[in-house]
């Protein structure tokens, strides 16, 4: 069943935690560490904030019902015993103003008779009120707890309304301003924000260094695998002295780099066994292959000389002897490519001198058309002689053994084109032999170069194979330190080999 687009597990999830994803174990650690921290700030910010509102608030409304009390002691109106710590007024009772300028600065005073405010002072100050403002004073309830409402012209103020004992009617309205609270609480919100902003960049710098250090036996495993990455295992290489310095079982990365080192003493032992067998299997197949040369020679003399007898011979006997010959012959060629693989692989030196590309390819070619003429052969070189080091009889082989192939496993008829081409940087040369054939299957090209490796019939035209050509080939240009690849496709197959050129010629060749 497909999978819309966006539908995903990624896609489920949320766009933090996508940016996590993406992000190192360092980065990872440090945001949850500044995201914590954060959370922890904004937690002691806002229940400081909400205490110390209500702490301020509870101050003010004490001081409220103070001045409340004064200012009906002043009017000669006493408030109930309890209400207050103010003395009883004076018996003659001074004028609403006069004792509304008894109060602290900027307190607010006022008198509600029948729902119309009477009388409204600001000690120190002036009092103007708004429709709203009167609206709101006439409408609170005596006796209700303090509330906080803002007068037009001067600002948010706590209130509290209080009924007078002798004539309900009349209510007796006191208010002070909350500025002060509110500058207190905008001093103390600058104040943390500045520290937990101070903390947290302060957190985030230590936090990085401490995550760090911490990392660095990790990151230390991480080179190490690094390292044993870039070994060139497949070439033979069976040393891995590189280990994980930190291997303490105690910790958690210790704990990683103990098993990862008793992998690399695995995979060490395990090279180790895989490059003795190949070494003693070399060792045989080369053995083998010089010991085989002289029966061989021994069975190709013998069959060549029972075929010239004088007397007459047999038709079925002398099938025989030919057929002893042919194989024979066969053998050979199937020893010497074994021999030859086996020095390769040994790293025996070849010969190095200088070797025209151009002209081996005009050789080879000809060679080519004599032995199948029912080929097209096509050369296509530059004008200049291309040069290389190396040996010449090896590199003339692996284009015979490419045009060979080119004509076994390919139908007469096929065009097969031979093309020598330089390039600058660096300064190299591709030779590329390209036919029209059918092409090689998909499934068969990854193991192509691979030994007694045989293309299927559907290149092929009957001729026989030992299956080592192209390992020669392969073994062969790599000894002259190039590469081989093939590319191929129904109507075009090519084999390109690349190999270091030649700068210049020394004077003596």
């Amino acid at each position: 069943m497909s999978t819309a687009p966006g539908t995903g597990p990624a896609a489920g999830r949320s766009r933090p935690a996508r940016w996590l994803a993406r992000r190192t174990l360092r980065g990872r650690l440090i945001a949850g560490l500044l995201a914590l921290l954060a959370v922890a700030c904004a937690a002691v910010g806002i229940v400081t904030y909400v205490s110390l509102h209500g702490y301020l608030l509870g101050q003010l409304d004490q001081q409220l019902g103070q001045a409340s009390d004064r200012y009906q002691a002043c009017l000669g109106h006493p408030p109930p015993p309890g209400d207050g710590d103010s003395q009883p007024g004076p018996p003659h009772p001074d004028s609403p103003y006069d004792c509304a300028q008894r109060q602290q600065q900027q307190t607010f005073s006022a008198q509600v008779s029948n729902g119309l405010i009477t009388h409204s002072y600001v000690s120190y100050g002036t009092c103007t009120l708004s429709h709203a403002d009167k609206a709101v004073l006439t409408s609170v309830p005596a006796g209700g707890p303090p509330f906080t409402s803002e007068l037009c012209g001067l600002g948010d103020y706590r209130l509290l309304a209080v009924a007078d004992q002798s004539d309900p009617s009349i209510t007796y309205i006191t208010g002070l301003p909350v500025a002060q609270v509110n500058s207190t609480l905008r001093q103390v919100a600058t104040v943390e924000i500045a520290v937990f902003a101070a903390a947290l960049v302060l957190t985030g710098v230590l936090g990085t260094g401490f995550v760090r250090l911490s990392l660095r036996p990790l990151r230390r495993v991480a080179a190490t695998a690094t390292r044993v990455t870039e070994l060139p295992l497949a070439s033979g290489e069976v040393t891995l002295p590189d280990r994980v310095p930190d291997a303490d079982p105690r910790t958690e990365v210790g704990q990683v780099g103990s098993a990862f080192n008793r992998m690399l003493g695995h995979v060490e032992a395990a090279l180790a066994r895989r490059a003795a067998s190949e070494t003693r299997l070399r060792r045989f197949a080369a053995d083998a292959s010089h010991e085989l040369r002289t029966p061989l020679a021994a069975i190709r003399g013998y069959a060549e000389l029972a075929r010239r007898h004088p007397g007459p011979v047999p038709g079925d006997i002398a099938h025989a002897l030919s057929r002893v010959e042919s194989e024979s012959a066969r053998m050979s060629v199937l020893v010497d490519e074994l021999l030859l693989l086996a020095q390769l692989d040994a790293g025996r030196p070849l010969a190095k001198e200088p070797v025209d590309l151009s002209r081996l390819a005009i050789d080879t070619t000809s060679d080519a058309r004599a032995a199948s003429p029912g080929h097209r052969w096509a050369l296509e070189l530059p004008d200049e002689p291309v040069l290389v080091e190396g040996d010449e009889h090896r590199l003339h082989q692996v284009l015979a053994n490419l045009m060979s192939n080119a004509a076994k496993h390919t139908p007469a008829g096929t065009t097969v084109t031979v093309a020598v081409a330089t390039a600058e940087d660096p300064p190299t040369v591709r030779v590329s032999v390209t036919d029209t054939g059918p092409g090689i299957p998909d499934d068969l090209q990854p193991a192509l170069f691979e030994r007694f490796v045989r293309g299927d019939s559907a290149r092929s035209n009957g001729g026989a194979s030992t299956g080592l050509g192209l390992a020669i080939v392969q073994a062969v240009t790599v000894a002259h330190g190039g590469t081989v690849s093939v590319t191929s496709q129904p109507g075009h197959t090519s084999f390109v080999i690349t190999l270091p050129r030649l700068a210049s010629v020394p004077a003596s060749a």
